[in-house]
């Protein structure tokens, strides 16, 4: 039996709590009105995004979706990481992963077909 699991790693913990005091130090800022506080928390969150992005690509953090109950640990390695999980944006970021699906929009013109259909109009019109 799977079951969906999601954020349960040691890197989605580890942002969680950076974010969380990146959050307060931006609070007390904003209470005190101290825009140097109110940077310093917003940093210390954009820290936190690169400390959980790179700790999901060395395999502490796990793609959402189902898995089976033996993957379930936070303490488990995703050993998928290497190659990159479907759909994952910060491992396409990365240069790693691969596309799911791709969805094709309908009606969509190449580049310049509308200046070629123009051309072959003027071309096809009777002349003067």
């Amino acid at each position: 039996m799977s079951i969906h699991d999601e954020g349960h790693t040691v890197a989605g913990w580890t942002g969680t709590g950076i974010a969380t005091v990146g959050g307060s130090v931006a609070g007390v800022g904003v209470c005190v009105t101290s825009p140097v506080l109110i940077a310093a928390g917003v940093a210390v969150m954009a820290v936190s995004v690169l400390v959980t992005w790179a700790l999901h690509l060395t395999g502490w953090g796990k793609p959402p979706g189902l898995r089976p109950r033996a993957e379930w640990d936070w303490r488990l390695r995703d050993a998928g990481a290497r190659a990159g999980h479907p759909d994952c944006w910060g491992c396409r970021l990365a240069g790693r992963g691969r596309r799911g699906t791709v969805v094709e929009v309908a009606g969509a013109a190449a580049p310049g077909a509308a200046g070629v259909a123009r051309q072959q109009a003027v071309a096809e019109s009777p002349s003067r």
